[in-house]
């Protein structure tokens, strides 16, 4: 079972075995939300189903959302209907991938375990990885009924296995132990620039740690040891377990997330709602801090 990371070589040993295995490509553009679709049709990994930020990992029908923000998680209920109809089971290995340095994959694969499933997994070095050691890749679309999981799968919502924050735990914990890492690029985080949301700054109290910071030159994470003794600075002492991530709507943060788990400090929480629902919940406060 691989729960954090696959490499490249090891899926293609996992395809060629015809075990239970899920893979999905989780390409977006938050600037050009159809490009993500548009790069999966180009080429993607053979076998490959399509999962979109907007549209399937993200919900904005009220009634369905688990939290505000830009970008609101679906309910497990609804997360899981979709996974079920792609052929999706309780004991299917899901490995997830994009070309974005885990950005959005890392969303699907958190979503995956908030819904209590172990085994899901990103593609190490994402599809430019997989492309330099000479993957299987297709085009156009691959469709559930023309994979070779064709008949609806029987995913089901368990105890999640990471955790979810909400803005009024947040806002509670503020002067506590709660530590708040923020994965945002630090001119935002510092309140200089605010390109998406109204108000610009941070959480008071918060961290920044950008959050490609975890990979190497090559597009790969880092090492565990290495991402132990980076988070080890940043923490200064604080304990792992008091770390709630954050962005700016739920989705950069997840490296951050995963990250921690690869160097053997997890589970640490998610506040899914981050900035863009925290800056526009009336009442609480927010912080910048001084231009370097």
């Amino acid at each position: 079972m691989y729960t954090t990371l696959i490499s490249v070589k090891d899926l293609q040993n996992l395809s060629a075995s015809n075990s239970d295995c899920v893979v999905f490509d989780c390409t977006f553009e938050l600037a050009n939300p159809s490009a993500g679709n548009e790069k999966y049709l180009e080429q993607h990994i053979a076998g490959a189903l399509r999962a979109d930020l907007d549209t399937h990992l993200s919900t904005h029908n009220a009634a369905d959302r688990a939290n505000g923000g830009r970008h609101p998680l679906p309910k497990p209920e609804v997360f899981a209907a979709w996974l079920r109809s792609m052929g999706v089971n309780d004991n299917t290995q899901v490995v997830v991938y994009d070309r974005n340095g885990v950005n959005y994959c890392g969303r699907m694969w958190w979503m995956i375990k908030w819904c209590g499933h172990a085994a899901v997994a990103v593609l190490d070095g994402g599809l430019q990885a997989w492309n330099a050691a000479g993957g299987a890749v297709a085009t156009g679309k691959m469709t559930k009924t023309t994979a070779s999981h064709a008949n609806a799968g029987n995913f089901s919502v368990r105890t999640p296995l990471l955790p979810l924050v909400d803005t009024a735990t947040v806002a509670a914990n503020l002067k506590t132990s709660q530590t708040l890492i923020d994965a945002r690029a630090p001119a935002r985080f510092r309140g200089e620039v605010e390109p998406l949301d109204p108000v610009a700054g941070h959480i008071p109290g918060a961290l920044n740690r950008l959050y490609s910071t975890n990979l190497n030159e090559q597009g790969f994470f880092k090492s565990p040891s290495e991402l132990r003794e980076e988070f080890a600075l940043l923490l200064n002492g604080r304990q792992p377990n008091t770390v709630v991530h954050h962005c700016g709507s739920g989705v950069s943060a997840i490296p951050n997330v995963l990250a921690m788990e690869i160097a053997g400090l997890g589970p640490t929480g998610l506040y899914a709602g981050s900035w863009s629902e925290w800056c526009n919940t009336p009442g609480l406060p927010c912080e910048k801090s001084p231009a370097i």
